[in-house]
């Protein structure tokens, strides 16, 4: 028996790094998992990967119509949602004196809007001990050079926990925050990649022992951390933030 038999979860972001990881492990326990993504291909391909329990649906958490599209399949397929994983986000390096009203934009527009309008249009399907869990990141909690703007949406998610948490409760649904650190997926090294060369010192997870424990986190660690707080191991949690970083936010 599986951790998540008999439970439908959606994963927003889920066709790299961290998402997939996430629908992986949630798959392998029995769950249903719909997976949501931007890009097509990349989707198709990850949805191969998880194999026959999981869905893709084609959507970017910005757009409010594709959101209401993601919900329209999913009450048409499995009727509700007993686990939402907001993990859909993006970054942009940008010290402050070079942030531009495009980037601001788009890393709120995701990051934030898209956290807020996924959960907002989810609580219909949610049911009665339902689980959401938010992907915040170790940078919202540390000074992170460039990265200013990403690190207020993942501050404000970790607010948002807390709130919805209390909102929720008398529904018997849980909220708690996903904190990754350094954790080595396309999008990560992507963003690493876009800092300049003299400003690497800075970058999050550049060192060459980016974390007290000497290394970067896979997706895969933090997949098994989304796994407890999805699951009924975690029924007395909520409001809580989870580090999966390493130490790096405490050491």
């Amino acid at each position: 028996m599986g951790q998540l038999d008999n439970k439908t979860a959606l994963i927003t972001g889920a066709s790299t790094g961290i998402g997939l990881a996430v629908a992986r492990r949630f798959a392998a326990e029995g769950a249903t998992v719909y997976l949501t993504a931007r890009r097509e291909a990349e989707l198709d391909a990850a949805v191969e990967q998880v194999g026959h329990r999981a869905t893709g649906i084609r959507s970017d958490v910005s757009e409010l119509d594709d959101l209401d599209r993601v919900f329209a399949e999913i009450a048409e397929r499995s009727g509700h949602l007993d686990i939402v994983v907001a993990n859909a986000g993006v970054g942009d390096f940008g010290p402050l004196g070079e942030i531009t009203e495009e980037e601001y934009d788009r890393t709120t527009a995701i990051n934030l809007k898209g956290t807020v309008f996924t959960v907002q249009k989810a609580l219909p399907l949610l049911s009665s001990g339902a689980s959401v869990v938010l992907l915040s990141s170790s940078v919202a909690l540390r000074a992170a050079p460039g990265l200013g703007i990403y690190a207020a949406t993942k501050a404000a998610i970790r607010s948002l926990a807390r709130t919805w948490a209390a909102e929720l409760a008398g529904r018997g649904i849980r909220v708690n925050a996903l904190t990754p650190g350094p954790v080595t997926t396309p999008g990560g090294d992507e963003l690493r990649a876009a800092f300049p060369r003299d400003d690497q010192a800075a970058a999050p997870a550049e060192s060459a022992a980016p974390t007290p424990l000497g290394r970067s986190g896979r997706p895969e660690e933090v997949a098994a951390t989304a796994l407890y707080l999805a699951g009924d191991q975690s029924s007395f949690t909520t409001g809580a933030e989870l580090l999966v970083d390493g130490g790096v936010t405490q050491l």
